[in-house]
Order: structure tokens, then C-alpha cells, then sequence
């Protein structure tokens, strides 16, 4: 590039992975755009080599006085009293906090072991590879997008300490710290104009710095990231497997410069970061009652209309996701949109709101860590995310409707009245997870109603499985689902049945949770409290979407809300003719089952009771539990990111970590694809073992079948012996082209419906 002509337009081809996200080759025009100048006549901002920033004339960064105008987030300083429980205390400061989006927080513990020692010495071989960024502002059209990529160099901690201290020493002749106000001015002349031309960034790393040594005051304390998710009060503990980066924290270990771009948490969720050690980190915040807002500005002044995939505000959520998107927060408080800034340094945590935007740069090497967590005043902001990106056919990476099944069974069975001992912070919680959840129960059995109304459904069947994703627009699945003849189509209850086309025939099985009569009871319930029949009047739309489907167009057509809906079980001569799947179910049940038949629902009280009750000190236990139930009684699932990694991997060039793809959202927009969300750990669990143990497990399950399904060959006759055979070699090729890990729980048929 360096003997190219002058004025020669270069695109820097690379992985077009959005920050991890977009899995798929890129155009040249999508990398670094530089333009290459001949070093004698380059002026003061050409880069080294000749490469040249172009100006972006729709970012002003000649005048930097803004910098000093921007508001400072909440700054709380704990006692070590306060500081016990890191969910009770931040309930306690979210009125005010949240107003904000950010706040930072001043830990009264200090760490007696370094990060340095811990990921050098308690963690062996611990190496990671770094991502590329280009150090620049872009046009944000078809041309000009940033991209941060692999850069393939493999660091151990004290390697890239080395590299980062070399750059800054270099830069500024000096080894210690500058100004933090120099230095955020530095940035923005840097990225719009200067010389360098990338920074190496290492995020998404998998592992912790917080010691596990018990003389370590804050790695035995509750704030220890490794323990947060998993807390009496946040929702995540509820799920039945780790989420790298959500649920288990990751490491972020930088160099002058280097950032992170604008974005929003997956799924609306909290975040939690703590700055080990190093330089000090400058962070920027937008308040959540803000995001529409920010999202609005972004898409009308930085995004040009040729690379949004939606109209509105979604577009621009969109093409946020890719988290590469950076630009001065000027152009924000030109247009009127809040923003606030926070310096962190080592020994601070910052804690991210739902909804709230953020980004921010490094001020020289660091080393900080972060996970996501939820409570109860975090399900509104859920669901709206889940009906983006339904909106978006996006993935989901959280079972958000098994979230508020569980929640609420806990809350229904809880004999400790609501307003006893509770603040109003923990009280709105409770609130919102049961509006919630009224809104979810509501909509589904309207939805049940509509569907027995159609005749359409050919039959009922106990749903055992965990969360389900459809698959047209992917939203997750817990209380109910409709599947087709070869089981390999489940399609939520906010489709019209009678437009479903279906490769595989007019079968329409509605699979459906043995306890919903009981959840419906608990509805009916939490909607005669005090504060939640109020709030119960909005928000519904969020939990129907796509769904055409309206209560008081339901209620002309003779709807009554949790009124009986009878299913007649038909036995008529046509419903039994040959090729029906789901009469042949129970015969076909050996090769469908799963290693036991018993199940136990895991939305009863008992269950999600252990399930929440679990301490920190028996974690491991009950892991080894959760695991060994999971294998003997209970479907096996696997990861949502499961499936986006299946088509990535025949695209990408391999130079993403596995961590990385499980963290960070495909933009991939799946279609017509099965998808089952996960409860184990999937770095434990990797995809060539599941398949190869699958296999296993099929070999023994076809062999111990075969005897049975001769008993019942005899009994049925020549016309059901083949009508078995040909369901079984169904599901087998179903079962193989879609991956499917372990076998089906046993489909006992209830009845059929008749219209």
C-alpha cells in the first residue's frame, strides 16, 4: 500500500464482524477507508505510511470545548455495611442513579491479590487475542462503515502490559499517567485526525481477575462479578446455565485509546463493571427514558438511509447492535439528548441501567471486568427488547419468557405478605415481573381460544421441552408452541395458524404446559392486587407482537378471559388414517423418548423454589444436580448463538475466539431454522462432543427401540408398522439436519381436537 500512486482510494479488506456480530465476508469498501498520500508532501494528519484521515464533515471535532460542558454521572461511595449486598444496595440507589444511566461506584474493599498475579498465576496458560480497531470516524453509508476485526496476535497479560506501555511511552515520552481532560481531548483529535491509524483492544475475553484466594476481601465478597448473576435477587439466577459474558463475567483489557463503541446491554439487561488495574477509563452514558431518543439522532445525523434493514428507530437498533458504532457525543447534545460522563479508575465499578447507551475509550493499559445481571424492574425493558428483535428476526440469547413463568410461580408461592418488610424500589420489582406476566398469560390463552376457534389444530400434547425459539420470528417459547408433522417447524402462538405454510404437511400440534390452569389461577390473581391492574392496561402489544390477534376484537367474536377452553377429542375415521403423526405418536414413543418418562415441570412452585434457593456455598452441588437431572430426566436444549454459529462457521475465517460468538449477537437473520435455547454451558459442552455423544445415545436408543417397536408392529398391524417406520426415519433426518442434542421427552397424546 505504501508504494501505491498518490491519491489512491485503498480499501482494507477484512471479517465485516461488526464487533463480533455481522459473521460474514465483508465488501473492501466495509474496512478501514484511508486514503494513501506520498509521505514527502503528507501533511500533519497523515498517519504513518502515508495513510491519510479523511475528514467527516457531519462530526464537528475542531471546536473540543464540549468536553468540558458534559455533566458527571452519580459518584456513590458505600459503607462496608452498605456495601454487604450489591443488589440491595443498588435498589437503594436506583431512583436516583438511574436517571442517569450510568453511576460509579467507590468500593470500601480493596483486592490484596493483583489481576496481574491472579491471570498469570491461579489461571495457567491464560493468553488471548486481540481485535484490531481502526482509530477513525466514518460516513456511515453503503461506502464507509467500521469494522473492528481479528488481528491474530496472541498476547499473555504481561505481553500486551509491555506492547500498551511501549505506544504511550512513546507517544508522550512519559511512563506515568496524564490528565484525564487532556487525554479525552486527545482522543477525539486522535480519532478524527491523527496519526495513528489502529489500537489493540482484547474484549470478550473469557475468565475473571478477581482472586478465588479466601484472604482476598473483595474476591470472597458478594461483589465479586463471578457471584453476581447468581444472587438472591437477580433474575439470572433462575437460568439453568452460564452465559459467557451475560452470566459468567468477561475480561477487557486495553491500551491508550482503545474503546468501546455505542451500544446497549443484550436485552435491555444491567451491567456491572469493575476496573482492576491500570490507567482510567472514560466512560459516556445516556439514560434509558432517553434510548428512543439517542436512537432517533442517530439514525436522522449519523446513519445514512442506504444501510438500515427497518424503518424508525429500529433501524438504527439495528446496525447498533454491530457495536462499532462511535462518534463525539456533541452531535447528541446539539439535539438535545442527555449525556453523562464518568471517569473510572481502578478500584470503582460502573453500573450500566437497562436501555441506557454507553461507550468510551482507555486512557492507556488497563484491565477491567464485566457481567450482566437482572431484577425484578428490569422485565418491562425485556420485553421490550424481545419484541425488537422479533421485529429484526434476531436470535434471542435469553429466555425471557421462561423468566417470567419462573419469577412469577416464585412470587405466587412466596406467604410473605407484599408490603412487609420491602422497599418501594424491590415492591415496584414484584409489580412488574406479575403485570408481566399477566400480559403473557393473557395473550396466550386468547391465543389458545383463537386457535380451537379456527379447527386447525390437529392435536394436544404435554409441552416437557425447555424454551423453545420459533421459528419464523424467533421469539422464545415456554408455555406453548405449535409443531408439524416432522417436528422441525415449532412456530409460536402469534402466528395465524391458517397461513402457516409448511413444508411438511397440514399437521398443526399444539404442545402445551400441563400447569397452565395453575398459572392462569396465579394471573387471575395478581390481577386483582393493588398497582398492577393498573399497570396492566399498557404495554400488552409488547408481548403479542407479531400477532394480529386483539382482546376486544376476541371479545366480539365471543371471547371471555380465562374462561374454559374445551378440546374434543376426536375419533373420528379421518382423523385416523394413516400419515396422521400425532395418533402414531405414542406407538413411535421408543425412538422420541427421552431416557426416563417421568418429568418434573420446571415451572412448580418446589422446583424454581430450589432452583432460587441455592446458595453461593452449594453452587457447585447443585450444578452437578441441575446436570444430572438435565441428562436423566428433562430434554436437552442447546444454545440460541448455537444456531448463527452453525451457518458463521462455514463463513468466517476462524479468528474469533468461541467466547466471543456466544457473547456477541449474529445479525445473521436466520430463517426457517429450529432453534432451541440452551440451560447448560456451552464452553463445557462443545458442539462436536454434543454431537458425537447424540449419536451415541441414538445408536443406543435405536437398538433398545427396535424390540419394542416389533411388540407394537404386531399389535398395530402392516399398515402401522409402516406408518412407524416411515415417522422414525422423519425424525432421524429431522434430528440430523437440525443438530438436535439428546432425545425427545415422551409425547403422550391427550386428545385431538375437534373444530
Amino acid at each position: 500500500m505504501r508504494s501505491c500512486s498518490v491519491n489512491e482510494t485503498v480499501g482494507l479488506s477484512t471479517m465485516a464482524r461488526s464487533g463480533g456480530d455481522a459473521l460474514r465476508p465483508s465488501s473492501a469498501s466495509s474496512g478501514i477507508r484511508l486514503r494513501v498520500t506520498s509521505s514527502a508532501t503528507a501533511p500533519s494528519s497523515t498517519a504513518r505510511g502515508g495513510l491519510k484521515k479523511e475528514k467527516v464533515e457531519k462530526f464537528d471535532t475542531d471546536d473540543l470545548k464540549w468536553t468540558e460542558r458534559l455533566p458527571e454521572c452519580p459518584v456513590y461511595r458505600p459503607t462496608k455495611d452498605e456495601f454487604e449486598d450489591p443488589l440491595t444496595y443498588l435498589q437503594k440507589i436506583f431512583p436516583e442513579a438511574s436517571k442517569y444511566g450510568i453511576c460509579k461506584i467507590i468500593s470500601p474493599l480493596t483486592a490484596t491479590v493483583p489481576a496481574g498475579a491472579v491471570l498469570m498465576k491461579e489461571k495457567s496458560n491464560f493468553e488471548f487475542t486481540t481485535r484490531v480497531q481502526p482509530l477513525r470516524l466514518a460516513e456511515w453509508d453503503s461506502d464507509d462503515k467500521v469494522t473492528f476485526f481479528m488481528s491474530g496476535r496472541n498476547y499473555t497479560f504481561r505481553e500486551y502490559e509491555k506492547m500498551a506501555n511501549k505506544v504511550f511511552a512513546r507517544r508522550y515520552c512519559s511512563g506515568g499517567s496524564l490528565p484525564d481532560s487532556f487525554l479525552e481531548k486527545e482522543f477525539w483529535k486522535e480519532i478524527a485526525c491523527g496519526k495513528t491509524e489502529t489500537v489493540e483492544y482484547a474484549c470478550d475475553v473469557d475468565g475473571s481477575a478477581f482472586s478465588s484466594a479466601p484472604g482476598d476481601p473483595l474476591g470472597s465478597s458478594k461483589w465479586n462479578l463471578n457471584k453476581v448473576s447468581r444472587l438472591p435477587k437477580s433474575t439470572l439466577r433462575l437460568l439453568e446455565t452460564s452465559i459467557p459474558g451475560i452470566t459468567e463475567p468477561m475480561l477487557y483489557i486495553g491500551m491508550l485509546f482503545s474503546m468501546f463503541a455505542w451500544h446497549v446491554e443484550d436485552h435491555y439487561l444491567y451491567s456491572i463493571n469493575y476496573q482492576h488495574c491500570g490507567a482510567s477509563k472514560t466512560w459516556y452514558g445516556i439514560p434509558g427514558s432517553a434510548a428512543l431518543k439517542f436512537e432517533k439522532v442517530v439514525r436522522e445525523e449519523v446513519y445514512s438511509d442506504d444501510i438500515l434493514s427497518a424503518d424508525g428507530e429500529d433501524g438504527a437498533f439495528d446496525v447498533l447492535l454491530g457495536k462499532t458504532t462511535i462518534f463525539p457525543p456533541k452531535i447528541l447534545l446539539d439535539h438535545g439528548v442527555p449525556v453523562y460522563k464518568a471517569v473510572q479508575n481502578p478500584g470503582e465499578f460502573i453500573v450500566t441501567f437497562p436501555r441506557a447507551y454507553h461507550a468510551g475509550f482507555s486512557h492507556g493499559f488497563n484491565c477491567g471486568e464485566a457481567v450482566n445481571f437482572a431484577m425484578g424492574d428490569w422485565f418491562p425493558f425485556g420485553a421490550i427488547a424481545s419484541c425488537r428483535y422479533a421485529h429484526l428476526n434476531r436470535l434471542p440469547l435469553l429466555p425471557h419468557e421462561e423468566l417470567i413463568c419462573k419469577e412469577a410461580v416464585l412470587l405466587n408461592s412466596s406467604s410473605k405478605p407484599e408490603n412487609l418488610d420491602i422497599t418501594p424500589t424491590e415492591l415496584s420489582g414484584q409489580r412488574s415481573i406479575k403485570t408481566a406476566f399477566v400480559h403473557l398469560i393473557r395473550f396466550l390463552h386468547v391465543a389458545r381460544w383463537s386457535l380451537v376457534k379456527s379447527g386447525l389444530c390437529t392435536g394436544l400434547v404435554s409441552n416437557t421441552y425447555g424454551t423453545i425459539v420459533c421459528s419464523l420470528c424467533k421469539r422464545d417459547c415456554y408455555l406453548a408452541f405449535i409443531n408439524c408433522y416432522c417436528y422441525s417447524h415449532p412456530v409460536c402462538l402469534r402466528h395465524d395458524v391458517k397461513k402457516l405454510d409448511l413444508p411438511c404437511g397440514t399437521t398443526r400440534t399444539l404442545f402445551l404446559r400441563d400447569n397452565i390452569e395453575d398459572l392462569e389461577t396465579a394471573a387471575k390473581k395478581f390481577e386483582k392486587e393493588d398497582g398492577v391492574s393498573d399497570m396492566i392496561a399498557t404495554g400488552e402489544e409488547l408481548y403479542t407482537y407479531p400477532s394480529s390477534i386483539t382482546l376486544p376484537a376476541a371479545e366480539v367474536d365471543g371471547y371471555s378471559p380465562y374462561s374454559t377452553i374445551y378440546f374434543d377429542f376426536n375419533t373420528d375415521v379421518e382423523m385416523l388414517q394413516p400419515g396422521n403423526p400425532v395418533m402414531s405418536c405414542e406407538a413411535n414413543a421408543s425412538c422420541i423418548s427421552s431416557v426416563a418418562d417421568d418429568y418434573e415441570c420446571s415451572t412448580s412452585a418446589d422446583y424454581v423454589n430450589r432452583r432460587a434457593n441455592c446458595s453461593s456455598s452449594s453452587e457447585s452441588k447443585h450444578s452437578e444436580e441441575v446436570a444430572s437431572s438435565i441428562s436423566n430426566k428433562k430434554t436437552r436444549f442447546f444454545s440460541a448463538v448455537q444456531d448463527a454459529q452453525l451457518v458463521a462457521d462455514q463463513e468466517s475465517d476462524g479468528s474469533d475466539s468461541e467466547g466471543f460468538r456466544v457473547k456477541r449477537r449474529s445479525s445473521l437473520k436466520l430463517e426457517n431454522r429450529t432453534v432451541v435455547l440452551d440451560t447448560r454451558d456451552s464452553d463445557h459442552h462443545p458442539e462436536h462432543k454434543r454431537l458425537k455423544k447424540w449419536h451415541k445415545y441414538h445408536e443406543r436408543r435405536c437398538s433398545s427401540s427396535s424390540s419394542i417397536s416389533r411388540q407394537r408392529e404386531e399389535l398395530l398391524g402392516t399398515s402401522s408398522r409402516k406408518k412407524t417406520h416411515d415417522q422414525q426415519q422423519s425424525y432421524v433426518r429431522m434430528k440430523n439436519e437440525n443438530h438436535f442434542v439428546g432425545g425427545f421427552k415422551r409425547l403422550k397424546v391427550k386428545g385431538l381436537i375437534r373444530p
